[in-house]
Parts: structure tokens; C-alpha cells; sequence
């Protein structure tokens, strides 16, 4: 929107202050987040695509790869915070980098450095390896789309809305997705979009880094896509010669253009960037092709000049900028021979002495370049009429003298580059050519010393010095104070630290801890060994030796179980080795507020406060009461009782009666006559007592036997348990009974208190 227009809000939220990109796929916008007051970028798609024929598919996966991006939380990656629609069209509301893209750096810059080069292509594989992770593919790896945030770092964007976008196929959406310069063949050939494909635009970045243009470029697009599918990306070292084999050969290995050729994912390619950076020499990291052109009068721009006097540092005649003399350069990867830069770059850190033996031969004379500047009279040998003679080239007084090796023309005298006659070497007098061998052997003398010098200094700094050991770096958010030996890294952020670490190749070791003082996400502390570790401590590069960091999960948060109240429970059984499980640490037990239960089992919770359930940090108090079960009790004397007098007392005791009854001749019904616990036994509630009550004598309902013959109604009668009495006073004709005493009807004990049955009367006639 124009600079007339009011500001615009989007969902009552979000103020647009002003256009900041048009893309090809979507408008981005800075605004205002007014609720929490921060600065955001929103990105709106364009009303093409969200009304065009393919609105549903395009709307769908613009979500579904937006909740994607917003899964990836990585410090190189600009973070998704909300999406939403607005007038029709679907928006993104992203972090807002300060900062500038890639690409303005490399028009202002021309060309990188191999240090700033691998830096950036470490932190982008970083971000890149997280969004592998999570099952994203960028697609759309391209300088325009690395932010470089005003701290320095890589920040990626353009996630979710690209991967949305190259759902749809060419000839559906009409357009052609990605950069042309960048697209991996599979994605042009077969619309495939792999992880390996995001390393291949990364490796044509850093090729266009180091080389300032990119290996394939055409005004035609046809053109260009063609040469990606069809042809291999150049090495790097044909544009800059002297670089490292190693640099080119891991660059070669993201730009392959089969796609197993390459690194499977993000990850792995940074830890070949990793493996890398540890074995690569100082004078490599320094490298970088100069802007400006190559000066196309030498035969061999990356040839290095001879050297005019002995000591003299010879000029190098190569885009390289100039370094110091390199340790021996590591192997050439395998499939990658030795190129003529990695032989030349050798050279050059080795300076060349002039020849000054007498007989040198035609190999060493061919050493000499057209460009050098030779300080001394050289003696070459001679051919032809002259058999052989060695002739010489006076040294001029104001301009070096070069010799020239002769093998055809014969020579009748010696001829210095000016053409001036001069006299024959035949003439020459055995005292100088005495003094000139000693002047060789002198030369040869000094040459050894210094190459031994070099090579003794070398030994020193890759086995003592510098070149043995890492400096373990300073974290950008840890201030040392100057002149303090010992400066603690713990407090720095680990993610950002953990960059720093990646780019300069130091190994480590990451572990996690809760820490109360120490914030998520920051270094309780780094170790070396079995000592702390400081900035600027020396991490050995031969012994295997690794940083051991210990970074904080932050003030662990631990939650109350909620079934720790269950007695039936596991939690509930032992409720306090529960809450230690748990991660609490400050759990308050007094036994003397442990109560009796008679439903609670021993040792289960009673209450506990907070509720079952609450979260809270695990230093916060927790207050639990446990139960100490039943309440111990003494059995009472109950024997003799009435059953309600037993009853109230096992009430009071909470003890449960099995209650049976018998009869008893002697015992009135109602009491108790014996129970299973004696008097004075110890129990607990809830114990379960038998007890026996009298039902007092059996008695029974006198049946009527009168009418019977004595003998049925003397059985009836002794079945019941009396005895039974015969009475014949008129005598015994008829056996008949005449009466019964008791008389039928009447209640009658079976027994009296003895046992002894009760007598039945039967009176006969």
C-alpha cells in the first residue's frame, strides 16, 4: 500500500506499516503485532493464485506446509507465529529479521572468502537439517531467500509458502517455480522434491560465493534448465585455482547431479562440513578469487614467479590473496585427482632458488619464467662447435640478467640480453671459477637452512603450536573481563553457541539438565576432560579431545499424579516414592498428622495438598497426610452378656460380630455363651470377631397321641426326644391311650437343666 494510504489492520491485530517484497508468489509486508507489540513480517499470498482455478489444492497445502514451518524451531530459520485469511486471500505472519538478504551481499562484496563462504553454508545446512527433520523440503534454496540478520547469521525464509506452491505442476499453475540458476535436475525433470534437492541449490550458492557467478547461466531459462539436467556443475577450481582440493571436492558432492550422488539430508551434509572444517588448513580458510581481472599477459596465472634474490618472498601470480606458507595440504578426496591448482598452490608456498651449479641441466633451466626477476649471473651449458663450453652472461648494472638455455645455435662468445659482445668463459681464470663453486655451495648451504628453518617451524606449529590445538571461542553474549584468564562460558545461549562451534569445527558433547538458576536453552558449564573449560582454552586436535557441554532444560516442572489419592492404585499404594518419582523434591510428611482409617490400607494418602493433578515446579512444597490403617483395639469380655450388650460394645470398637445361635438348657436365651478372640486379645478395626448366642433350652410343641396305640404314640414321642411313661390303672386290654400328660398342645422343654429328657405320661386301659 502507498504511503498515502491509512494503516491498514489486518484482524483487528496486525498494522501494516509498509510494502517490503513483491515475489512471485506472495506480497510481504511489515507490520505491527499490536497485541504483543512486535515488530512481524506478514506475507499474503497473491489474489491470482488464491482466486485462480487450483484455489482449494494451493489454500490447502499453504496451511499444511505453514504448520510445518512453524514445527521447525531452528535459530537459522524465520520462525512462523500465525496464519490466517484476510479479504479472501491467505496470510503468514512471520519473525521480522533486521537485517539484509544474501544477495545484496554478494553484489556488494563481488566474491567470499572460503571462511565467510562455509561459515554461511554452515548455518544454512543447520537450519536446513532441522526442516529435513520435520519432513519439510524448502525447494526454493536461493541467495534471495538467506536473510543475514544484523548479528551476522543466516536466517532461511520462504518455508511452507514454497513447498505449497510446488505441489502444483507447471502446466497446471502456468508458472515457473523456484530459480532457474538453483533448481536441482530432479526438480526439473520430474518435479520431485527431495531434501538432496535443497543441498544441490545450496552447493550452486556457494559455488556462485567463491566464483561471483554461477556455474550455468543463459538469459534464456530453456536454456538454463537444460544445462542442469543435462551437464555436471564445473568444479569450483576452474574459476578459482589455488583453492582447496577438499573445499571442491565438498562442494562438487552437494552440486552431483544424481541424486544418490549427494549428502541424504541437511544433517549429514553438515557433518561433512564439519569433518571438513577440522582438517583444513589456515592459508585455505584465508583463500578468496579477487573481483578484479586476471592479468592476461602472463602465460600462467596460477604459476608462481621465480624468485630474484636468495631470501627474496616470491610474488604469486594467482586471484588468490597472499598467505603465509601452508602446512602440507590433505589428499585430494577420492574420484578428484590432483588438479593444477592444488599442485600450483603447493608450489607457491615453497620459494624457488635460482640455479647456479655449473652443468645445470635442461629440466631445471626450464624453471625459469619469463616474468621473474633473476638477481644473479646464471651459467648455462653450451652446445655445438664449442664442444660443450660453458659460457656465461655478465650481470648488467641496472637491469637483471636472465640466461637462456641454447641446444642448437653455437655460441663464439658470451652474449648478455642486450646483445653486447663479451669475453669467452673459456679464458676465465681457476680462481674464479673456485670462487664461484664456493659461491654455490654457499647458496646451497643457506636454501637448506631455511627449508630446514621452514620445515622445523612447520613441525612446531601442527604438532605444539597453533596448528595442534582449537582456541575454544568467545560466545557473543558472554562478556570477559580484560585480562581475565579464566572466563567462564556458562549463561551463553546454546543454540547459537552451538553454530559458532559447528563453523569452527570444534567437537563436542551435548547432555541436558534441570537447573533452577541456569535458563532454558543456556550453559550450565564445558568441560575439558575433567576440567572446566574456559575462552580460549586449547582443544587439542590430535588426542581426540572434545568439549563436554552440560546445557539447561530450565526449572523442571513436575506434575502431582493424579490417581496418587487411589489406594488401589501403585501411586496411591506408596504415595511419596510416587511424588519423588515424579521429580518433587520439597515433600512435607508429618507423621504426627497421620490419622487411623478404616477404608485408607496403611500408608496411603489421606490428603494431600496441592490437588492430584496440579503442575508446579519441583522445589514447591507438597503437603501429604498418610493414613496409618486401622486403630488397634483389645478384645472385651463379652461372655455372659446379652447379645445387645456385645453388640454396642464391638460398635464402640469397631469390630464386626459373625453372630451364630444354639441352645443352651442352662444358659437363658439372648446371652452370649462363647466367642473366637478372648477377652484382652489385640485386634484393629474392622476385624471380624464369632461369636455364639444361647437360644436357651429346646423346647417343643406336645403333639396329640390320644386315640393312638401306646406303641405308635410312645415312638412319636421318644422321636421328639422325651421318655415316655406307660399308665395302666384298669389294665391293658385295648393298648389304646386314653391321656397324655402334658396334654397335646403345651410348649415343653425336650430336657431340664441336667439334659435329662423330659417324661411324657401315656395312660392305657
Amino acid at each position: 500500500m502507498s504511503e498515502n494510504e491509512p494503516a491498514q489492520m489486518i484482524e483487528g491485530r496486525y498494522r501494516i506499516v509498509r510494502n517490503i517484497a513483491e515475489g512471485g508468489m506472495a506480497t510481504v509486508y511489515e507490520a505491527v503485532d499490536e497485541r504483543l507489540g512486535r515488530t512481524v513480517a506478514i506475507k499474503v499470498m497473491h489474489t491470482q493464485l488464491a482466486q485462480g482455478p487450483h484455489r482449494a489444492q494451493f489454500v490447502e497445502r499453504f496451511h499444511r506446509e505453514a504448520n510445518s514451518a512453524a514445527a521447525i524451531a531452528n535459530p537459522h530459520i524465520v520462525q512462523v507465529y500465525d496464519t490466517g485469511e484476510f479479504n479472501g486471500l491467505d496470510f503468514l505472519v512471520m519473525e521480522y529479521v533486521h537485517g539484509i538478504n544474501l544477495r545484496h551481499e554478494m553484489n556488494v562484496q563481488g566474491t567470499f572468502s572460503v571462511r565467510e563462504t562455509l561459515r554461511i553454508v554452515a548455518e544454512t545446512l543447520d537450519g536446513l537439517s532441522s526442516a529435513h527433520r520435520a519432513g519439510v523440503v524448502h525447494r526454493d534454496i536461493k541467495p534471495e531467500n538467506i536473510l543475514i540478520n544484523d548479528r551476522g547469521h543466516v536466517q532461511i525464509t520462504d518455508f511452507g509458502l514454497a513447498k505449497a506452491a510446488s505441489q502444483a505442476t507447471l502446466s497446471s499453475t502456468g508458472m515457473l517455480l523456484g530459480t532457474a540458476a538453483y533448481l536441482a535436475p530432479e526438480m526439473i525433470e520430474n518435479n520431485l522434491a527431495t531434501p538432496q534437492g535443497d543441498l544441490y541449490s545450496v552447493g550452486i550458492m556457494a559455488w556462485e560465493m567463491l566464483a561471483g557467478r554461477v556455474p550455468f547461466d543463459s538469459d534464456n531459462p530453456v536454456t538454463l534448465v537444460f544445462k542442469h539436467v543435462h551437464e555436471d556443475v564445473p568444479s569450483i577450481t576452474t574459476v578459482c585455482p589455488g583453492i582447496n582440493p577438499a573445499v571442491s571436492a565438498f562442494i562438487s558432492h552437494l552440486t552431483a547431479r544424481a541424486v544418490e550422488a549427494r549428502p541424504k539430508d541437511g544433517f549429514e551434509a553438515a557433518s561433512e562440513l564439519r569433518q571438513l572444517a577440522a582438517q583444513l588448513p589456515m592459508e585455505a580458510w584465508q583463500y578468496r578469487l579477487h573481483a578484479t581481472a586476471v592479468d592476461t599477459n602472463r602465460n600462467d596465472a596460477t604459476a608462481p614467479a621465480l624468485v630474484g634474490t636468495i631470501g627474496q618472498a616470491a610474488e604469486r601470480l594467482t586471484a588468490a590473496q597472499p598467505a603465509p606458507p601452508a602446512p602440507p595440504m590433505p589428499p585430494a578426496p577420492a574420484g578428484h585427482g590432483t588438479s593444477d591448482s592444488y599442485a600450483n598452490a603447493s608450489t607457491a608456498a615453497t620459494p624457488i632458488a635460482p640455479t647456479t651449479a655449473i652443468g645445470t641441466s635442461s629440466s631445471a633451466a626450464s624453471n625459469v619464467s619469463d616474468h621473474g626477476n633473476v638477481g644473479q649471473t646464471r651459467v648455462m651449458p653450451q652446445s655445438g662447435a664449442n664442444g660443450g663450453q660453458t659460457r656465461t652472461l655478465p650481470r648488467m648494472p641496472e637491469e637483471p640478467t636472465q640466461a637462456l638455455h641454447t641446444t642448437d645455435t653455437p655460441v663464439s662468445g658470451t652474449v648478455s640480453e642486450t646483445g653486447d659482445a663479451a669475453t669467452d668463459t673459456a679464458a676465465a681464470k681457476p680462481s674464479s671459477l673456485s670462487k664461484r663453486a664456493k659461491t654455490g655451495l654457499t647458496i646451497v648451504l643457506v636454501v637448506a637452512l631455511l627449508l630446514a628453518g621452514v620445515c622445523g617451524g612447520f613441525g612446531w606449529w601442527w604438532y605444539v603450536g597453533p596448528g595442534s590445538y582449537w582456541s575454544v571461542p568467545q560466545p557473543e553474549d558472554v562478556s570477559c573481563t580484560e585480562g581475565d584468564a579464566q572466563c567462564p562460558l556458562s549463561g551463553a545461549d546454546w543454540s547459537t553457541y552451538e553454530s559458532l562451534l559447528k563453523t569452527t569445527g570444534i567437537p563436542y558433547q551435548v547432555s541436558r539438565e534441570y537447573n533452577d538458576t541456569v535458563d532454558k536453552g543456556k550453559i550450565i558449564s564445558v568441560s575439558l576432560g575433567k576440567a572446566e573449560a574456559f575462552v580460549n582454552s586449547r582443544v587439542g586436535k590430535r588426542g581426540n579431545q572434545q568439549l563436554k557441554i552440560v546445557v539447561s532444560k530450565g526449572t523442571q516442572m513436575v506434575t502431582i499424579p493424579d490417581d496418587i489419592l487411589d489406594s488401589s492404585a501403585a501411586n496411591g499404594k506408596d504415595p511419596i516414592t510416587a511424588l519423588k518419582n515424579a521429580g518433587f523434591s520439597n515433600i512435607t510428611h508429618d507423621e504426627s498428622q497421620d490419622q487411623y482409617s478404616m477404608d485408607v490400607p496403611e500408608g496411603a494418602a489421606l490428603t494431600i495438598s496441592p490437588d492430584p493433578g496440579t503442575t508446579m515446579k519441583h522445589d514447591a512444597e507438597v503437603t501429604i497426610t498418610l493414613s496409618k490403617g486401622p486403630m488397634p483395639v483389645s478384645m472385651p469380655d463379652i461372655v455372659g452378656k446379652t447379645k445387645d450388650e456385645m453388640l454396642d460394645s464391638f460398635d464402640q470398637l469397631k469390630l464386626t460380630a459373625n453372630i451364630t445361635e444354639e441352645y443352651d438348657d442352662k444358659i437363658a436365651a439372648g446371652t452370649v455363651m462363647s466367642a473366637s478372640q478372648k477377652a484382652g486379645t489385640q485386634l484393629k478395626w474392622g476385624d471380624s470377631v464369632d461369636v455364639v448366642v444361647s437360644k436357651g433350652p429346646e423346647t417343643t410343641v406336645l403333639p396329640n397321641v390320644v386315640g393312638m396305640s401306646y406303641d405308635n404314640a410312645a415312638k412319636q414321642l421318644e422321636k421328639l426326644g422325651f421318655t415316655v411313661k406307660k399308665s395302666a390303672p384298669l389294665g391293658d386290654l385295648t393298648h389304646e391311650v386314653r391321656i397324655q400328660s402334658p396334654k397335646a398342645g403345651e410348649t415343653v422343654r425336650l430336657r431340664d437343666e441336667n439334659g435329662t429328657p423330659t417324661v411324657i405320661t401315656l395312660t392305657v386301659v
